[in-house]
């Protein structure tokens, strides 16, 4: 019996669509996956605002607390300003966090164990960031490399590290996201193949071996879920973070 942790991982074409110039593109277990999570979201979004009651039932309430969860984060980290792009921060949220909880199922599909997902993602913060911080602010936004109060003797040195971290942000945001996911599920396979491999090669003793490996991956299993939700909080946060620079740069 083998074990292969990264199997899950792999981009599975499951039909063409078409073909542009010697590319063919088709649509895989990935792209099917972001339509669930996609559809999951409305779904919660559509049934929890349909027919509001005075008592909400388990759509609604979902709804409305997730809802004040990211008002109140954006609120905290960017101020009223910041509720201008709720929508972006909500729907990156809700993505993230759908997908992620999808993927803990077992034989499921973790997109943000793609790099080129997150990737995307984080890219679209940094130019939303970019252009809007431009766009608002003028050369004002540059005042964001310069930090108030640094003693002119030290200033090239910090405006360097500041415009050098600027341009690592979508890696910083992406990777971290990337590398839970992906570690965790690792993880998770590498301990559940472990039980399953013990009790094939040993029969009866390997099951009762395979009891301390097995509430091990129980417990990580727990904890991926949990994961599963603070990785989508995290990257949602720091996009309010980064926003707040566009909105208040210099602060």
């Amino acid at each position: 019996m083998t074990l292969d942790p990264i199997h899950q991982f792999n981009i599975v074409n499951l039909f063409k669509i078409g073909q542009i110039g010697g590319h063919e593109i088709y649509f895989t277990n990935a792209s099917a996956y972001m339509l669930l999570a996609v559809a999951v979201t409305s779904l919660l979004m559509i049934g929890g605002s349909a027919g509001k009651q005075l008592v909400p039932g388990r759509f609604q309430s979902i709804a409305e607390i997730t809802y004040e969860f990211i008002a109140a984060s954006i609120r905290g980290n960017a101020g009223a300003d910041g509720m201008k792009f709720f929508p972006l921060i909500f729907s990156i949220f809700m993505f993230i966090c759908v997908s992620n909880l999808v993927g803990v199922i077992p034989y499921a599909f973790t997109i943000s164990s793609q790099i080129v997902v997150t990737g995307a993602l984080a890219l679209l913060v940094f130019f939303t960031v970019l252009i809007y911080g431009l766009y608002k602010n003028g050369l004002k936004f540059f005042k964001i490399f310069v930090p108030s109060g640094i003693p002119i003797f030290v200033l090239p040195v910090v405006v360097f590290i500041e415009i050098f971290s600027f341009f690592l942000r979508p890696i910083s945001h992406s990777v971290r996201l990337f590398a839970n996911m992906l570690g965790g599920h690792i993880a998770l396979k590498v301990f559940a193949g472990f039980v399953a491999m013990l009790g094939v090669s040993l029969g009866a003793v390997g099951w009762i071996g395979g009891i301390a490996p097995l509430a091990l991956t129980v417990a990580i299993y727990a904890l991926e879920i949990l994961v599963a939700f603070l990785q989508a909080y995290v990257f949602a946060i720091l996009t309010v973070i980064y926003l707040n620079d566009a909105l208040h740069p210099g602060h």
